[in-house]
């Protein structure tokens, strides 16, 4: 349905052009603290679609949104994500069939964007990896999937991409450079391209230990490095993957997406092809904790902020059928640390509902209460301003989404 309060605003705005602005009110949101309204006065949302981005912006109260867009429009972006260290400055992934990859970045919040460099060069000579046939492949750059800007530095910022490899530049996008470390690492020659290519679309850096970093790839597994990307282990002990020669190898699992809990950083989350997993000792160990959902196989996972062991997922039917079980949108939510879920649907489509949440298309903020938000193939950004309980669509009718992420701006 079409969210309520709507009004178009149109205009022409130079690069990245603007195409419209809209507003949208979310009814039953619970009201801010006047305490948390006054340390914090807005949330935005960065949505990456097939066709452009968007960014979505509410004050504390997250009830009222304006919705500005489409920036690229007719791009693939497949990701947009802020620095923490100034939340205007946003690195876009832009991508196209035909003209290739573009790499953009905005100093004031997604108002306007300026290209920057583009080059990603593989670190000595690539040498190969597995193709789909298992027959060895040249490591080709693709598309950048991945932004983590540093969590300190603006001018600093990390790049996953497909072929997989991480790369880091220190001049604000203007210059990439590949972290060796992890591509060289000994398995990489053995790593094979998932259904949608080997890319790197997973990178966490760890809020306690600045030297500590995991990296999630399709279809290689997961992966830390413990020395600020100098060298790597891949973590997937636990993992059982039936579609491999060898179920429990080391590497191959088709690990969709991790997730790092905020204040225990060696608690983390993972939704792989099949299976939900959890670990407590950052990754060493995993242990599946699917429980009682109705299936286990999704794309995405996130952790509550303030909540210790509450954890969010979307289960899709199967890897063939990529919908909700029964046409029935529902996120679940284990307050548990997994095992036990229970479905949250109040605000969501209850019926004939045919669509997917992507690997990067979930995210949470810091306020009190959480906010959560997920976007899908069909083009809605929901968000709840309630944990979960209820939820709105923030936009509707957009391009399918590729990617959600918020910021919170003081």
């Amino acid at each position: 349905s079409t969210p309520r309060g709507t009004a178009w605003s149109c205009g022409r705005h130079p690069v990245a052009t603007r195409r419209g602005r809209r507003r949208t009110s979310i009814s039953g949101a619970q009201p801010a603290s006047r305490a948390y309204r006054d340390a914090m006065s807005s949330v935005r949302v960065l949505v990456g679609t097939r066709k452009g981005a968007f960014v979505c912006t509410a004050d504390a109260s997250r009830r009222d949104w304006r919705i500005d867009g489409p920036y690229f429009e007719g791009w693939e972006i497949y990701h947009a994500k802020g620095s923490p260290a100034d939340p205007d400055r946003i690195y876009a992934s832009q991508c196209s069939a035909w003209f290739g990859q573009v790499v953009h970045r905005s100093d004031d919040g997604g108002s306007t964007w300026y290209t920057v460099g583009n080059t990603f060069a593989y670190d000595g000579v690539p040498g190969t990896h597995q193709w789909y046939d298992g027959t060895p492949h040249p490591w080709e750059f693709a598309r950048v999937w991945h932004f983590e800007p540093s969590l300190d530095d603006p001018d600093t910022v990390f790049a996953g991409v497909e072929d997989a490899a991480l790369f880091r530049s220190t001049d604000g996008g203007e210059t990439w450079a590949e972290m060796p470390g992890l591509r060289g690492h000994g398995t990489g020659s053995s790593w094979q391209p998932g259904a949608g290519g080997m890319c790197l679309h997973t990178l966490l850096l760890d809020h306690s230990n600045r030297d500590r970093m995991f990296a999630a790839i399709s279809a290689a597994g997961a992966f830390r490095t413990d020395d600020g990307g100098q060298s790597w282990k891949p973590i997937n002990k636990g993992l059982v993957s039936e579609f491999m020669p060898e179920p429990t190898a080391e590497v191959g699992h088709c690990v969709h997406r991790i997730a790092q809990h905020p204040t225990q950083p060696d608690v983390l989350y993972m939704q792989k092809h099949w299976d939900v997993m959890r670990t407590s000792d950052a990754g060493d160990t995993w242990t599946e904790v699917s429980g009682d959902l109705p299936t286990d196989f999704g794309f995405v996972v996130a952790v509550h902020p303030h909540e210790d062991d509450t954890v969010y997922v979307v289960p899709i039917t199967s890897d063939a059928i990529h919908y909700p079980p029964d046409g029935m949108l529902r996120v679940y939510r284990s307050r548990t640390g997994g095992g036990e879920w229970e479905p949250l649907a109040d605000g969501l489509p209850e019926a004939h509902c045919y669509v997917d949440v992507l690997r990067d298309a979930m995210d949470v903020d810091d306020c009190d209460p959480a906010g959560v938000y997920f976007g899908t193939t069909g083009g809605q950004v929901f968000a709840s301003a309630d944990g979960g309980d209820h939820w709105q669509a923030i936009a509707d009718h957009l391009p399918a989404v590729l990617s959600v992420e918020v910021q919170q701006l003081a």
